[in-house]
């Protein structure tokens, strides 16, 4: 591989970063999932309720970088619960490492998330969104684990862990 490949490609790969990164603003943000949710509350409380980080993620379908997140190395058992609302959402005992960087699992408690088409980044995919405040929680992809063969790929800021109490 020559220099000139690796300077080329280099730079084409920074170019397409540049412009992808500035039309993401002259796009209006994608919102929570759309519908009518058992909890709701104005932008302003949502602001005032999240982190800027879980309100990104929660309200406007942001997804945090890759490997930041504690929760990847939770181990204890309890549930995972939506940092917006405290739906539970993800049993401990589902919990794999999928190593994507994101807290993943392999299903999902009963009537817990619900599911709407995402054609961004040119491709279709199946978000996650809880069910209580339609607030964002990842995507779901056909490449998990047995039993369920799904891979819950979900933001950590979006969720919260509740241990189980000790014994």
């Amino acid at each position: 591989m020559s220099r000139r490949f690796l300077l080329l490609g280099g730079s084409a790969a920074a170019g397409l970063a540049a412009i992808a990164a500035a039309m993401r603003p002259m796009s209006p943000p994608a919102a929570a999932a759309e519908g009518s949710f058992e909890f709701t509350l104005t932008d302003a409380e949502w602001q005032a309720r999240l982190s800027p980080e879980a309100y990104d993620v929660l309200r406007h379908e942001g997804t945090e970088r890759p490997f930041t997140s504690p929760l990847n190395d939770e181990k204890r058992a309890g549930t995972f619960a939506c940092a917006g609302c405290d739906l539970p959402l993800f049993a401990s005992q589902t919990k794999y490492d999928s190593g994507t960087g994101w807290p993943s699992f392999y299903d999902h408690l009963p009537g817990a998330i619900g599911t709407s088409e995402d054609t961004s980044l040119f491709m279709v995919r199946t978000e996650v969104h809880c069910a209580r405040c339609g607030g964002h929680q990842g995507h779901v992809f056909e490449d998990g684990p047995a039993p369920t063969g799904l891979r819950y790929c979900i933001n950590g800021v979006s969720l919260k862990f509740v241990p189980e109490p000790a014994a």
